[in-house]
């Protein structure tokens, strides 16, 4: 069986690690990257600082022509955070008829945030007889997937809270501009206010994620954004806060059913939180029969952890039914040592 061919279309902070983690890994091949204008034309392995050892030359080329019809068995997808501005790339991938993970986070549960644009992409992937997924380290595992995950453990659950704390710093630049870095707090208020600024995206997504699992109907969901304000210089690969300025935020929301809470939710994230007092961590804190509390320290690192979780769900994204695709649908993810062609079932590839 030849490689599992894959493309990356985006060379961002995600997008790069995943092509190094796929360097090392057996049974796959990087088959083409697309990225920006100012990168066309360059190496892929002189972009990433690598060595060729034998492997065929990558030249970083426009979208278009690099995903054509059945070009790769999966399309990695590391351009953007709203369905609103990724949902014309996802529709021309299906149209191509390959599937597509993303790490955009209102593609983890996207009939949360827009369902109109959920259902379309659904419909286009089951004409196209491959499937989309998104997936990630929050919205996708450690705030929802993890939290239904241990629900499997309880007769009944009455609430479900979960925190995290975490570092920002090897994000790329969409990520930190979302979240306002190096803003002051009076843009990054006026930001909030007005919508170009969102704190943290997927809360929405996780909490519908939660809550079909749990057979809950949420009526409402609240949320909140503070800044988190540096008293010191902070320096990430993509961004920087001096002090007096915003290296992140505090994003809160809980979610209502039946007149009651259900589920809450508490995230900070900035860029270099080793930089002050802050101690990183998760937790995930279920009331029920019985009560469960996990707890991590520190925080499962969000770049590592999303760039392994996209690379590892990448056999069970071609091996799935047709259509739009959620972590609580999927064979639970897990660190694919081996062969990654061993993982594919026998007549599920794209790519024949």
């Amino acid at each position: 069986m030849q490689n599992i061919k894959i493309i990356i279309w985006g060379l961002g902070a995600m997008g790069a690690g995943m092509a190094d983690l796929l360097l090392s890994k057996k049974g796959v091949e990087i088959a083409g990257v697309a990225d920006n204008a100012e990168n066309i034309g360059k190496s892929m392995y002189e972009f990433l600082s690598v060595e060729r050892n034998g492997r065929p030359e990558i030249i970083i080329k426009n979208y278009d022509e690099v995903i054509t019809e059945k070009a790769a068995d999966v399309v990695l997808l590391c351009t953007g955070t709203c369905i609103e501005n990724e949902y014309r790339k996802i529709l021309y991938i299906l149209s191509k008829k390959i599937n597509v993970l993303t790490c955009a986070e209102e593609m983890v549960y996207p009939f949360a945030h827009n369902k109109e644009y959920a259902d379309a992409i659904d419909k286009a992937a089951r004409e196209n007889g491959v499937s989309v997924l998104g997936t990630g380290v929050n919205p996708g595992f450690i705030m929802d997937y993890l939290a239904v995950l241990l629900t499997g453990c309880c007769y009944q659950v009455d609430t479900i809270s979960v925190k995290r704390s975490g570092s920002l710093s090897p994000f790329g630049p969409t990520v930190l501009e979302a979240r306002g870095i190096g803003e002051t707090e009076e843009a990054f208020e006026r930001g909030i206010k007005e919508g170009t600024l969102l704190g943290h995206t997927g809360f929405r997504e996780s909490m519908n994620m939660i809550a079909d699992a749990a057979g809950w109907e949420l009526a409402s969901i609240t949320h909140s954004v503070e800044p988190v304000i540096t008293r010191v210089e902070r320096r990430a690969p993509y961004g920087r806060a001096k002090p007096g300025t915003v290296a992140g935020c505090t994003s809160k929301a809980q979610g209502y059913s039946d007149g009651k809470l259900k589920i809450s939710f508490e995230y900070t994230g900035q860029i270099n939180p080793e930089q002050t007092t802050v101690k990183t961590g998760d937790a995930i804190t279920i009331r029920g029969t019985p009560n469960i509390s996990f707890t991590n320290t520190p925080e499962l690192p969000g770049g590592i952890a999303t760039i392994a979780l996209c690379v590892n769900m990448i056999p069970h994204i071609i091996n799935a039914t047709p259509g739009l695709r959620t972590m609580t649908e999927l064979p639970v993810p897990h660190v694919m040592a081996g062969d990654m062609r061993d993982y594919v079932r026998e007549n599920a590839r794209v790519v024949q």
